[in-house]
């Protein structure tokens, strides 16, 4: 019966321990724009091979890549070889997959290594949306010295030039929206932002921010 209990407190514990885990990975939302502007580096690439590095606790996932474009990140390394995450998903870890699809990866640069992660925005390619590609190439850059604000609930309104109301919350949550797909916040040349649609050109017109 002693043998039993110690069984179950343990088997409590672990499962408690794993839950605990499995909730640790929590991310804000975040616009594809501001994931753009906030990373060392973009990059399109093909997983061509991963090994499972014996680093932390879990260990670290190895990812070895073939870069086939970079949008952001020239000056900090022209050439992405491996990108690196935690080898638990519970940790935010990445699972990519091998010799299958390219993928748009957002990291972050440490001690020369470039690790990506739950909280960053990737993306298999096919997937990604005309406009958000035209912003990976041009649109989103420009809008980098813009803020992108998330409105949770209405009324919402921008506290200055440089905002733009990101309303997807409303509705969806983070990069699934229809903003998130189809718009980038741009600066015009009049110097304030507005959400700029990525299928017309830009309307120097509008001044309302809050209304894409």
């Amino acid at each position: 019966m002693t043998a039993w209990l110690s069984f179950l407190v343990v088997f409590l514990c672990s499962w408690s321990l794993r839950d605990l885990v499995v909730e640790a990975c929590t991310c804000v939302p975040i616009h594809p724009q501001d994931a753009f502007c906030n990373s060392d580096i973009v990059i399109r690439a093909k997983v061509v091979g991963k090994k499972l590095m014996k680093d932390g606790p879990f260990g670290t996932m190895r990812y070895t890549v073939k870069q086939m474009k970079m949008y952001r990140g020239f000056q900090i390394m022209p050439h992405v070889q491996y990108i690196y995450t935690e080898a638990s998903e519970s940790l935010c870890g990445v699972k990519l997959e091998v010799n299958k699809y390219q993928y748009l990866i957002t990291g972050r640069v440490y001690e020369g290594k470039v690790y990506t992660g739950l909280c960053n925005w990737y993306e298999k390619w096919d997937r990604l949306t005309l406009s958000q590609r035209k912003g990976l190439n041009h649109r989103y850059h420009l809008g980098c010295s813009c803020k992108i604000r998330p409105c949770y609930y209405l009324p919402c309104f921008a506290t200055s030039k440089s905002e733009c109301i990101w309303t997807d919350m409303l509705s969806n949550f983070g990069h699934l929206g229809y903003q998130a797909k189809h718009y980038a916040c741009i600066q015009r040349a009049e110097g304030y932002c507005s959400w700029y649609r990525g299928w017309a050109p830009p309307d120097k017109t509008i001044i309302n921010a809050t209304d894409p």
